[in-house]
């Protein structure tokens, strides 16, 4: 190959590197509804995908997801960032409702203290105050949302990541009869709330043994609080893994089916 060959394939692949992502970006914000859910003086920014052909006439699986802390703000575009990907490359598969709430830079999904004078942070959850005000708006969207004609209410689920795993820890126990499965990527709880989980739930825990900001501990004395309290959770565990485990959870091939194979009866 001649040195010019070299140079043009060199460009080649460095525009792919540039340009792939941003073809993606564009493809997620269009394919994402922005919507607001107003209540009382109260506003939920949050986007929505749609199955394609939607029809009111079908019944359609509902997702919550629910983002990190470092996707918060105004925009109503952030919380994508993580996950809106995966269910859109999936959406054939998978056709469902998928809602992606953002909440404001001041708020937090979840009831809980953060030291970030230490490493790792320290959490300290509140889980029997009220919730949040972010946590509150998401719960009326959902209720809303589920009450339509169109929603399969047997196939409800939430995930999140971070503090969105804490959020999605704190949701089932504040919304325990909503959701059929749920995951939780390198959030906690505490572990007490556990024993208000439904017997028998499923819930898939994923964290990176290295997180430097989330300690694992977390992960793992939730999973062991909801099996010792009739509960059904997985804990996958990954050796190599900082703070950003979504990225290997995100890449687990059964992560979908499983969540989708899931009914509440």
């Amino acid at each position: 190959m001649t040195k010019l060959n070299t140079n043009v394939l060199k460009l080649i692949i460095i525009s792919q590197i540039f340009f792939i992502p941003l073809i993606l970006t564009a493809q997620i914000e269009q394919s994402y509804q922005k919507e607001q859910y107003v209540k009382d003086t109260d506003t939920l920014n949050y986007s929505i995908l749609f199955p394609k052909d939607f029809s009111n006439d079908k019944k359609y699986p509902v997702v919550l997801f629910l983002h990190g802390a470092g996707e918060r703000g105004d925009d109503n575009l952030s919380q994508l960032t993580h996950g809106g990907e995966l269910f859109l490359k999936h959406q054939a598969d998978f056709p469902a409702i998928v809602v992606f709430p953002q909440a404001p830079k001041e708020d937090y999904w979840a009831k809980v203290e953060v030291n970030r004078d230490t490493v790792p942070f320290q959490f300290d959850f509140k889980n029997k105050a009220p919730s949040t005000k972010s946590l509150q708006l998401v719960m009326a969207l959902m209720d809303e949302l589920i009450s339509k004609s169109y929603v399969n209410t047997t196939q409800v689920y939430v995930g999140g990541l971070s503090m969105g795993g804490m959020g999605t820890f704190e949701i089932i126990y504040k919304r325990p009869k909503m959701f059929a499965a749920a995951f939780a990527i390198c959030g906690g709880a505490n572990p007490e709330i556990a024993k208000k989980y439904p017997k028998g739930f499923n819930i898939w825990l994923f964290h990176g043994k290295k997180d430097k900001v989330v300690p694992v501990h977390h992960s793992e004395e939730m999973a062991l609080s909801i099996n010792h309290n009739g509960g059904n959770a997985k804990l996958s565990l990954y050796p190599k893994d900082n703070h950003n485990s979504w990225d290997s959870a995100f890449s687990e091939p059964y992560l979908l089916p499983w969540l989708f194979s899931n009914i509440n009866l």
